[in-house]
């Protein structure tokens, strides 16, 4: 696509630096506004011509900024900065970081992050809520034993957490500051607990309104929250053309590394036959469906123990065949959604 004015965009939370450069890469115009909707968008209107504006997915400019800008110019790129590799190279600041992104977009060079549409924007807020709240509540939990254990108190099992047990833990804390300390940590995480649960019913009834969320509750061992996560993860199935770009995206690609893998044999070139070494999963990947995945094919499930007795029948090691079978689950996952059909259980083959 030939670009003829592209426009970078390094935005902080109180301006935004732009620089706009032509086709062949000259800097045509900069600038300072306000990150304010008022002024982007003035900024916006005063250039001629169609534009391309390219800017790097921050906290200030994931969602709101792509809303604003669609429809005022000709492409928006919302880029990722971890993939902008050549950001470090050079000179690094606000105006030089903005002609990077203004460049990169010029030649072709950026990826787009993919943003949810409307529909299922709701219910990844809700989603990302009940998930802030289980991390919470974790936290707070290891940090109430970790103050017993720094007073040499021993804290197995969960009886230091229980609402009438408290009193006997509370009185082995001779220090009245620690003893409020501790206080002070139970009452947050009788909070925090309240939230989590507010936010897990939230989550629950805004899946209710998916019909994505319930076919996907038809796989074993994919119950209502995990399948509201899949959903607010990924969005739309037709992003994924395969199965292994599902897998790739989620984290269940296995990366292989080979090197000098031609040699000339009778003044012929031909491949080696070396063994191809892996270095484990893809790491640049959406950390929640790789956990949804992992989990569901972990959890222990009776449905799907036949197809974990056929792999290990096969010689495949334990840890090798729950990595198949969480792939299994998510290829399943991908297949219905994109069909629009429940999971008859008759239909699953476990010697595939």
């Amino acid at each position: 696509m030939k670009r003829d004015k592209c426009m970078g965009l390094d935005v902080h939370q109180a301006t935004t630096v732009v620089s706009v450069i032509d086709a062949e890469g000259k800097i045509v115009w900069e600038t300072i506004v306000v990150t304010e909707t008022g002024a982007i968008r003035r900024l916006i209107e005063s250039i001629s011509g169609p534009i391309h504006v390219t800017f790097e997915e921050t906290t200030q400019a994931a969602e709101w900024l792509d809303d604003l800008l669609q429809g005022l110019v000709a492409e928006v790129v919302v880029c990722d900065p971890r993939r902008n590799k050549l950001l470090v190279e050079g000179s690094k600041g606000d105006k030089a970081d903005a002609r990077k992104l203004a460049d990169l977009l010029r030649t072709g060079m950026v990826g787009s992050v993919w943003h949810a549409r409307q529909t299922t924007r709701g219910l990844k807020e809700l989603v990302r809520a009940y998930e802030t709240f289980v991390v919470d509540t974790s936290r707070t939990m290891l940090r109430i034993k970790a103050l017993y254990r720094s007073r040499g108190i021993a804290t197995k099992g969960s009886a230091v957490y229980q609402k009438r047990e408290r009193d006997h833990w509370l009185k082995q804390l001779t220090e009245v500051g620690m003893q409020q300390r501790a206080a002070w940590l139970y009452e947050q995480l009788d909070q925090v607990r309240e939230l989590r649960k507010r936010a897990k019913a939230a989550v629950l009834n805004e899946g209710k309104r998916h019909k994505a969320v319930q076919l996907l509750r038809t796989i074993p061992q994919v119950g209502p929250i995990r399948a509201a996560q899949i959903v607010a993860s990924a969005g739309t199935p037709h992003r994924f053309r395969t199965k292994r770009q599902f897998w790739s995206y989620s984290g269940l690609a296995v990366v292989t590394h080979t090197s000098a893998e031609y040699e000339m044999r009778d003044g012929r070139v031909v491949r080696r036959n070396k063994p191809v070494a892996t270095r484990g999963l893809n790491t640049n990947c959406n950390r929640r469906l790789k956990s949804v995945f992992i989990s569901a094919a972990t959890s222990g499930g009776a449905s799907w123990q036949p197809y974990l007795n056929h792999l290990q029948e096969k010689g495949m090691k334990a840890d090798m065949a729950r990595l198949t079978l969480a792939r299994k689950i998510a290829a399943l996952a991908l297949a219905i959604w994109k069909k629009g059909e429940s999971l008859d259980p008759k239909k699953l083959n476990w010697t595939k």
